[in-house]
């Protein structure tokens, strides 16, 4: 065999375990998803608070130091 022909077969006997490392990364990724959706939902829940204390704060004449 020639060294072309020894490069591709080598190649060629890599891409099953590439596709399997893509498929997994694929199926990671709706976990990932789903672990932004729930970051993103807590910093809406703190930006939701933060902004009850200033409009409270507004409100009682509070001054910030």
């Amino acid at each position: 065999m020639s060294a072309d022909t020894l490069a591709l077969s080598a190649n060629a006997l890599a891409l099953p375990a590439d596709a399997l490392a893509l498929s997994a990364n694929a199926l990671a990724l709706p976990a990932d998803a789903l672990a932004l959706s729930a970051n993103a939902l807590a910093l809406q829940g703190i930006a939701k608070f933060n902004s009850l204390r200033i409009d409270q704060m507004l409100y009682l004449g509070i001054r910030i130091k």
